[in-house]
């Protein structure tokens, strides 16, 4: 059934092309044609000259898969991408908050690929793979023409399957990585009270499907163990959903403006708080591997002074992407908007700046970080 359908298909695409074919050289004699109309008879006049004359074996499916990548690509944005079959799963098991692989969330930066976080006690982490190291190789597999879906498709793999990465620091220092892939499941939100404090700590390792509702619940439950005031660390976040960030942030800044999405024909979309007033001292910690929603998240908080940031500039990545879904198994991701913060500032390639810049020496045994955090809170609650 599928053969002769894809044949059938093949068959109306040789007549479409031959027609476009013989349209195409008359209008160019005539040389009234388009840029866009020269694009569409180039694109119809190598498929149909591949079909009708190439001499080798060839798969129809590949020629449009490879044609759709191309196109996405010349775009040279590093968060536009056609997802086959292996991406599009890959980038649904994310959200749902589980998939197989070494638990290494990668991004784009000044042209190659780095890693903005690994997930806390993720193979990756455990192997010592640190935020902002460059990913040079996967096994064999040089990254410097992948994309960033393509690199996440060759980390993942099954449980009990080894991987070799090669890394390169800020100076350029490379080292190989081995690495045991795992079945890794994301607990997004974790949370606790500091010892001996009113002080409650919430973690949120990534903004997945279940965030959101997650952070209400581990907020509530602080609250009624006596929680007086809180720390939420975003620190190795690399992001995830918009919405979940903003169901987060409900809880968190006060009544208004949250974030903005402008798209490309100047539409403005404005996510908001009904939050009345918010009820607790607040910090927040960061670092460079906060990105996107984390960044939304922070940079809300900051902008209307309903906390106060802690750590390192973060991460910068102020595009929302929009994933459609072309057939039940592939789709594309495209940057479809920008996002600024509530007093119009965009981050992106900038990052967010902390009220406070404390930063977290690679050799140090205390949290530098979370002590200057802890120790703010505990002043405001001595006042």
């Amino acid at each position: 059934m599928f053969t002769k359908r894809f044949s059938f298909f093949t068959l109306i695409m040789a007549c479409i092309c031959a027609v476009v074919f013989a349209a195409g050289f008359v209008m160019f004699q005539i040389n009234q044609v388009t840029g866009d109309a020269i694009g569409t008879y180039k694109f119809l006049q190598t498929l149909s000259l591949i079909q009708s004359r190439y001499d080798g074996e060839y798969d129809n499916a590949q020629l449009f898969d490879s044609a759709i990548d191309g196109m996405v690509k010349s775009l040279n944005d590093p968060y536009s991408v056609y997802l086959d079959e292996k991406g599009f799963k890959a980038l649904s098991t994310t959200t749902e908050g589980t998939f197989g692989g070494i638990g290494v969330v990668v991004g784009e930066k000044d042209g190659s690929i780095v890693v903005v976080a690994p997930l806390e006690g993720s193979p990756g982490d455990k192997a010592g793979i640190k935020a902002g190291e460059k990913i040079i190789k996967v096994g064999d597999k040089e990254t410097a023409n992948m994309n960033l879906e393509t690199v996440v498709s060759e980390i993942r793999g099954e449980k009990g399957t080894s991987l070799a990465i090669v890394l390169a620091d800020k100076n350029g220092v490379e080292r190989t990585v081995e690495v045991v892939r795992d079945d890794i499941k994301i607990e997004s939100v974790t949370s606790k009270m500091l010892p001996d404090t009113k002080i409650g700590y919430i973690r949120i390792s990534v903004f997945n499907d279940n965030t959101g509702a997650d952070f209400r619940k581990a907020y509530g439950e602080l609250v009624s163990e006596g929680m007086e005031a809180t720390i939420v660390d975003l620190r190795q976040n690399p992001g995830g959903l918009l919405r979940e960030s903003v169901k987060v942030a409900n809880l968190l800044v006060p009544k208004g403006p949250i974030v903005s999405v402008i798209d490309k024909d100047g539409s403005k979309h404005v996510e908001s708080s009904t939050l009345e007033a918010v009820k607790y001292p607040l910090a927040v910690l960061v670092d460079h591997g906060s990105a996107s929603a984390s960044e939304i998240l922070s940079g809300a908080i900051k902008d209307t002074k309903a906390g106060k940031i802690f750590g390192v500039q973060t991460f910068g990545k102020g595009l929302v992407q929009t994933v459609y879904q072309m057939t039940k198994n592939t789709g594309l991701k495209l940057t479809t908007a920008k996002y600024y913060t509530p007093s119009g500032e965009s981050i992106n390639k900038i990052g967010v700046t902390p009220d406070e810049i404390v930063e977290l020496p690679e050799d140090s045994k205390a949290d530098t970080q979370l002590e200057a955090a802890e120790k703010y809170l505990k002043e405001v609650l001595a006042k």
